[in-house]
């Protein structure tokens, strides 16, 4: 993801085409955003988010210098598949190991019920099903990702004021200024080893808010292998389940 902050004159942005080709970004005014932000989604989708204030030559001009890494990054995000998925049968996180059946019932009352390996669904339609499933999926992420990253801190001799866990299409993690981590409850799906690199990724930079070389040295001092696992961190998109995302 590119960030890049600005300040300039308030107006609401539409679509527009990028620098010589016929490829649209969707362009999103967020009263939350601070800075120009680029997001790449599963399949290639562009979206630029937008602080109020910004004006579309801004944005223009923003998109034109970053096209080459917006290229790269849609050309890498449109081989994983986007194909439908209904409910899903079972719920595996390759973190821990387990293993979710998962049944659900139509009924008018919502209710997730989990136990001895099992997800007890009860809700009207499919659509509330997933979403009742996307909520565990948070609670879940949220009992195994937060102990794990407390501990590796002590290890690492950080001070982690929150972590937060989200459910976001383009980034794993991410950490503030104010020493609040955040995860992606997605980060279930992914290998222990590749998981503890993003947060020692994240981890680092309580000390170095950049990816400077010595943001980089601190990495490598805590995980040899980081290049290899940067790697199959961005290509593990592809083992998260769709039902994740789709509402």
């Amino acid at each position: 993801m590119i960030r890049h902050q600005m300040k300039t004159s308030a107006m609401q942005l539409s679509l527009f085409e990028t620098r010589c080709t016929s490829d649209r970004f969707a362009v999103r005014v967020s009263e939350r955003a601070r800075r120009l932000t680029a997001r790449v989604h599963i399949g290639g989708r562009v979206e630029i988010v937008v602080p109020r204030g910004v004006g579309p030559r801004v944005v223009r001009d923003f998109v034109h210098r970053f096209t080459p890494w917006i290229d790269r990054k849609v050309a890498a995000m449109a081989q994983f598949p986007t194909a439908v998925e209904e409910l899903p049968a079972e719920v595996a996180f390759a973190l821990t190991g387990e293993r979710f059946a998962v049944q659900w019932q139509a009924a008018p009352r919502r209710r997730l019920m989990a136990r001895e390996g099992q997800l007890l669904i009860s809700a009207p339609d499919e659509a509330g099903a997933r979403r009742l499933l996307r909520r565990w999926l948070r609670r879940a992420a949220a009992q195994r990702l937060a102990p794990k990253l407390m501990h590796l801190a002590r290890d690492m001799k950080h001070q982690v004021a929150k972590v937060a866990i989200r459910c976001q299409r383009t980034r794993w993690g991410s950490c503030s200024s104010r020493g609040t981590v955040s995860l992606n409850c997605s980060l279930l799906f992914l290998r222990d080893e590749v998981v503890r690199y993003l947060f020692v990724h994240e981890l680092t930079h309580l000390r170095h808010m950049n990816h400077s070389l010595k943001f980089w040295r601190a990495v490598e001092a805590q995980e040899p292998q980081f290049r290899l696992l940067d790697a199959e961190l961005l290509a593990g998109w592809r083992t998260v389940p769709e039902w994740v995302f789709r509402e």
